[in-house]
């Protein structure tokens, strides 16, 4: 069977847990999509792991984890991130690479960093590491895949000299900035070849057999639906599908072999980087979620920045959901909300005076005003319960309230941030 495991918002709804969990019953775990721009943060008997370019299921010894052709490569932090995560403990993880997947290069990374400067107070939030520029190349064709590492000396230097004549336009044009050497860039693909050589595979053919075998696969995605180019908070949004669907894609199987979308939110919301949240609280009431939330409380796994933070918004989340074809909702980080009297939750918006429970493009949404309904809070720690019906009256409420409003199921339930804290319902 093949899972997809996907954010139903802004990202950042815990779904490193659930996809740690879920990856000790997968024989393979596929990250199919976006970069080292966004992490999941997993917690095991190994210790505490920030993940960014990694598959979830590298601390599970029987499971092939791929990085799929969607993926946007940088090499030298994958080289970092698998040494650190050996360094803990873990042994050595099966990887596979798409021969496929393009690479990061370092004047992508220089495109980031100098569009943020040029745009100054307008600039997007970007974490400069180089994602929108390589993804722009990918679909300009003229990025660079792994395949093309072991084209040969000639045929390398050949096209790096006519993607530099483009891009050292724009460097001393736009930019005034020096130009890109043609030695350098040479030199870092040399380095690439060195790392990626042990783990370069045709992973199309792999995942092709193996849906064919009836291998169990997990499909896993970065960010949430909210952050896609076509249904997200466009502009505001990354520069790759974190859809379910584009799973097919970005790790090359059959779009009609994903049988079941696992789709994560939390308990509240919570976000990172600049957009519209409706939901949104302010000073110290948010100061005092955002210190309780997350494992650490809400910082970004990639930048470290405070996360904003927001009551649950039934409405993005509904929305979230039906872009993903969910299946089901894995629900995280219940136990935070253990300290109110009272909890709001976010049903619907107005917009220029009339409410509405869909979620609306952005120019409407940056009028939106949320309308609060007010459920009662449980008030006492929920962590240490294992069975659904243990937990609180109060609880159990709560969790089918937004149900209901979302419209898809809440079967996985967790309450902590270990990956034992967690409860079935179904």
């Amino acid at each position: 069977m093949v899972k997809a495991i996907v954010g139903a918002t802004w990202g950042d709804e815990g779904k490193g847990k659930i996809t740690d969990m879920l990856a000790s019953e997968s024989d393979i775990v596929v990250r199919f999509q976006g970069g080292a721009n966004a992490g999941h943060t997993i917690i095991n008997n190994y210790g505490r792991f920030a993940l960014h370019l990694l598959p979830s299921g590298v601390c599970h010894q029987h499971v092939v984890n791929i990085i799929g052709n969607g993926v946007a490569l940088d090499l030298l932090k994958f080289e970092k991130e698998l040494k650190a995560v050996t360094e803990q403990g873990v042994p050595a993880p099966k990887i596979l690479i798409s021969d496929r997947a393009q690479l990061i290069m370092p004047y992508h990374v220089l495109f980031d960093v100098y569009e943020e400067e040029r745009l100054g107070g307008a600039a997007f939030g970007s974490t400069k590491s180089g994602i929108a520029p390589f993804y722009s190349d990918k679909y300009s064709k003229i990025g660079f895949q792994v395949n093309e590492l072991f084209a040969g000396e000639e045929y390398l230097k050949e096209k790096i000299a006519k993607v530099l004549e483009i891009k050292n336009t724009i460097v001393e044009n736009l930019y005034h900035k020096p130009p890109i050497s043609e030695e350098e860039i040479y030199d870092f693909l040399m380095k690439c070849k060195e790392i990626v050589t042990p783990y370069a595979a045709n992973t199309f053919e792999f995942l092709q057999r193996a849906v064919r075998e009836g291998k169990n696969i997990l499909l896993e995605g970065q960010l949430g639906s909210l952050k896609d180019p076509d249904f997200g908070i466009y502009p505001m949004v990354t520069s790759s599908s974190p859809l379910a669907g584009y799973g097919a894609v970005g790790a090359g199987i059959p779009a009609r072999s994903i049988a079941e979308v696992v789709t994560v939110v939390k308990a509240y919301s919570s976000a990172v980087g600049a957009g519209e949240f409706v939901s949104e609280i302010f000073g110290d009431e948010a100061e005092e979620l955002r210190k309780r939330g997350g494992d650490k409380g809400e910082y970004g796994a990639t930048t470290g920045r405070p996360r904003r933070v927001g009551w649950f918004d039934c409405v993005a989340v509904r929305y979230g959901c039906m872009a993903q074809g969910t299946t089901k909702v894995a629900l995280t980080n219940l136990d935070v909300l253990g300290y109110l009297d009272e909890i709001p939750v976010c049903v619907g918006y107005e917009i220029d005076g009339k409410i509405t429970n869909e979620f609306p493009v952005t120019h409407l949404l940056a009028k939106a005003k949320p309308v609060l309904q007010t459920v009662p809070g449980w008030k006492q720690d929920i962590r240490g319960i294992r069975s659904y019906d243990e937990l609180p009256e109060n609880c159990r409420k709560y969790l089918e309230f937004i149900e209901g409003q979302i419209g898809f199921p809440i079967d996985i339930v967790s309450n902590g941030p270990g990956r034992d804290e967690v409860m079935y319902r179904n």
